[in-house]
Order: C-alpha cells, then structure tokens, then sequence
C-alpha cells in the first residue's frame, strides 16, 4: 500500500458516510450478508487487508461477522463507504443499498420490518438469518433484485408473478465446513448393533437434477432456478462421505427410468454397503417430472431397489432424498398457543398381514441342506425423505437452494459423525419447522414448509464419516 493511500485512511470515513452506517447499525448488523463474495469486493479495493477479513470470516454467526465488518469500515478512509454500498450492489443487497443512500430526511418513514433471529446451533456451524427485503422499485432493482425462493411448483394452472414468490433471504451460502468425523472408539461401539458401514467407497450415489424443462413439451414448467446449487452441495457432501458420486442434469421422464435402471444394475453393488439416490425436480404427490412434462412414479423407483429386483443390495440400506413439491397447497402456518405442550396421539398400528401357521408350495421352499429358506419382505431396509408433505409445496430458494437440502447438507456434515440417519432426519425436521418465508403484502408472508421421512429400515444406520477400520 503506497504512502498517499496511507495517510488517507488515516483520516478516516467521511462524517456524513460515518453517520448514515451509523443510523443503520442495528438493521445492517441484523440483515447484512457477509458472504466471500462481499469480503472479496472490500479486500479488491484495498479496503480490507487480509487479517481483517480473516478476522471477519471467523465470526460464528451472521450478526457477529456484521458486527466486526462495521468496526472496521470507519476506519478505512473516505472510500471505504463508496466501496461498500458497491459491494452491496455487487451481492445482491439492493436493499441495504438504499437504506444507506437514501436522505436521513426519510429517516422517520421507514417501515418497521419483523426480523428472525439466527437459530442457536452447534459450535462451528454459522447462524442463519431469514432477510426481509424492500419493496423492489420499479427500475433501480432490475439488476439488483434479491434472491426469490419459489415454489417447488407443479403445473401452473395461472400464470406466476413475482407477486406470487417468496422473499426471503438466507444469510449465508450452503456451509462447506468438513464432514466431522467419526471417532474410532464411536466406531467400535456402535458398529455391531448397526448395519454393515465400512465399505470404501460406502457406496454409490446417484443425483438425478431437472433445472431446466423443455418449453415445448412443458410450458408450464419453470426453470428451478438454484437447482444448480442443490445437485452440487449434494455432490460434495455425499463425496465427503466417501459415496461414489454420479450426477445427472435435465432428463425426461424414460430419461430418469433408463438411467435408475442402469444405476440398479450395476455390479459395484455388490461390494459396498449402501447406496443413495436424489431426486430433485417439480412434482406433484408421489411423482416428479421430467424435463419433457411427464411424470415418473416414485413407487417404481423404490420398486427398482426393492429385494426382488435390486438383489445386489439386498439386507444393505437404501437412502433417498426426494426434492420436489407433492402437491399445490401452501403451508401458511398456524399460530402456536401458548402452554404445555400437546401430547401426540396414539398411532394406528396395522395388523400383521402374516398368516403364522399357514403355508404354501412356494413357502416351503427348502435349501441344500434341508432347512426353510430365508425369506424377505419385498421391500425393505429402506428410509426417503421428503422436502414437504403431502399434498404442500416445497420451498426454493433462487440462489442458496432448496430449504431442505440445505438443512440436510448442514446437519449430515455436523452430525452424521455419531448420530443415525433416522435421527438426523428429525434434526432436518426441526430445523425446516423453524424457516419461514418472509413476502410482505403476499399470500406467501410467513409461509412454512414441513418435510417428513419414511423408514423400513431395520437398525440403526450410522454412516460412520471418514473412519476405516485396520483390519
């Protein structure tokens, strides 16, 4: 840094530029993204020196990192406001732009804006803030508009505005902090009550990921936009968890079938101890789309890896994540009461289908040496999570993807080390419970999302992250 550049920090930020960060402290530490992008912008222009953004980046959570970058700012000479309000524009914060900027003579007709706070999380991981936005205006925002999570919509049957989009905002980017890992002695004593998991690699895992539909074959089908994102987080953190990654982009409904068939038949099942499949794309209840308007069945895809047609993986877990909407109905949530809480009722349990005492030709099958064959149910040792329930959208976000496979991606790489699969399902649950929308003066304002899993698997399912046992 030369010496000129030197003695102008030194004078610090323009007062009028000191006070408008000033006014703003509170709503900025609450409501700014400090991304790497943002950092990068600031460290361009000789703003931020390295340790600086270091020190920043280190923060735990979205308000501290804020909070810091504030400190800072005063400090760095009278371009260090003009640099900022750039690299607001530059992320996409138009928004915080304009408060900035904006005459203090409108100081006292601001609207007053509903902020949720950062959930508490394990150590490590950083907090995560639902960001309200401005109305946009009418041609300032056209190339600053903010991030829209949408629908994970079925076939429009009106056409979409961005009035019918959700608003919110998440503070920061998928976590790409390291998958923890699995201690040896976590290992040795949890390995024999749970299923075989030591594989290397653990297994295979296929992402099949439809962004972009054919305008033709299905007009009505949007782009999912921040699709990208999904396949891509879903790659890294499954290869982290030492599966055999294969991604696939944009395919039809036979598309999608030839390609779980091929998946289905590959021999490499045969040595390794599990296997993943996501699906992510529009869709409606029990089916997703294909880039060309058709639907395929979900139940023939868990029918493929059942026990009478994907025999290589037999007794061996099966995993899917299933990133699509099941139906149009939003989930605009219901206010909670205050008091206890309610008790779950009892659920219904079916009566045993089996007939113990009862036989037939094919029952009585018999091995080599003369005792009853094992027999297995057709299906089984399976666990899928869903992104919404029955009937209700799944939510997008336009640049950080899906809700669900975030919360996914972020619990698996904090916890998958010494928690089973089926409770790091209830840890997504919870924390999708806790999201909400934020689009004001729209049917979506607060809209909530419930995603869910079913299991038939039949003990405990610890991926056992990075651990290999010494033989």
């Amino acid at each position: 840094m030369n010496v000129r550049w030197s003695k102008m920090l030194e004078c610090g930020m323009l007062e009028r530029d000191r006070r408008a960060l000033r006014r703003r402290s509170s709503i900025l530490i609450k409501q700014l993204v400090v991304d790497e992008l943002l950092i990068q912008s600031l460290q361009a222009d000789d703003i931020l020196t390295e340790s600086m953004a270091e020190s920043i980046m280190a923060e735990q959570t979205s308000q501290k990192r804020s909070w810091r970058l504030l400190l800072f700012l005063p400090k760095r000479g009278p371009r260090a406001f003009s640099s900022f309000c750039s690299a607001l524009r530059e992320t996409e914060q138009q928004h915080l732009y304009e408060l900035l900027t904006q005459s203090p003579e409108k100081d006292g007709k601001d609207t007053p804006v509903e902020i949720i706070q950062p959930e508490e999380e394990p150590e490590g991981n950083t907090g995560r803030l639902v960001m309200p936005t401005t109305e946009k205006k009418r041609e300032r925002c056209v190339d600053y508009s903010l991030p829209l999570p949408t629908q994970e919509e079925i076939a429009a049957k009106r056409a979409r505005t961005h009035d019918s989009m959700e608003f919110s905002l998440d503070a920061d980017s998928p976590i790409n902090s390291p998958v923890l890992p699995c201690t040896p002695d976590f290992y040795l004593s949890h390995c024999h009550q749970s299923y075989k998991m030591n594989s290397s690699p653990r297994g295979l895992a296929l992402v099949i990921s439809n962004v972009t539909f054919d305008p033709c074959a299905a007009p009505d089908l949007d782009p999912r936009k921040g699709g990208e994102v999904d396949d891509e987080v879903l790659r890294k953190v499954f290869t982290e968890l030492d599966y055999l990654v294969t991604v696939h982009r944009d395919l039809t409904a036979q598309g999608m079938r030839s390609c779980i068939e091929n998946f289905c038949r590959r021999p490499d099942h045969r040595t390794v101890d599990s296997c993943v499949v996501c699906l992510l794309s529009h869709g409606v209840d029990g089916a997703i789309y294909g880039t060309d308007g058709q639907l395929l069945q979900l139940d023939w895809v868990f029918k493929s890896f059942d026990n009478a047609h994907c025999p290589l993986l037999q007794n061996k877990p099966k995993i899917f994540f299933i990133q699509a909407c099941r139906g149009e109905e939003m989930d605009c949530g219901v206010e909670q009461i205050d008091g206890p809480a309610r008790t779950c009722s009892p659920c219904c349990e079916q009566l045993d289908a089996g007939r113990e005492g009862q036989g037939d030709a094919h029952s009585r099958q018999r091995g080599d040496m003369g005792r009853p064959r094992i027999k297995l149910p057709q299906r089984s040792d399976m666990i899928c999570g869903f992104a919404s329930l029955k009937g209700t959208a799944a939510m997008r976000n336009t640049k950080r993807g899906s809700w669900f496979i975030q919360e996914l991606n972020t619990t698996l790489r904090l916890q998958a080390r010494d928690t089973h699969l089926a409770d790091i399902m209830v840890q997504v649950n919870g924390r999708i419970k806790e999201r909400e929308g934020y689009a004001p003066g729209t049917a979506h304002h607060r809209c909530k999302e419930m995603s869910e899993f079913t299991s038939s698997l039949c003990k405990d399912l610890y991926l056992f992250p990075k651990y290999q046992p010494q033989y």
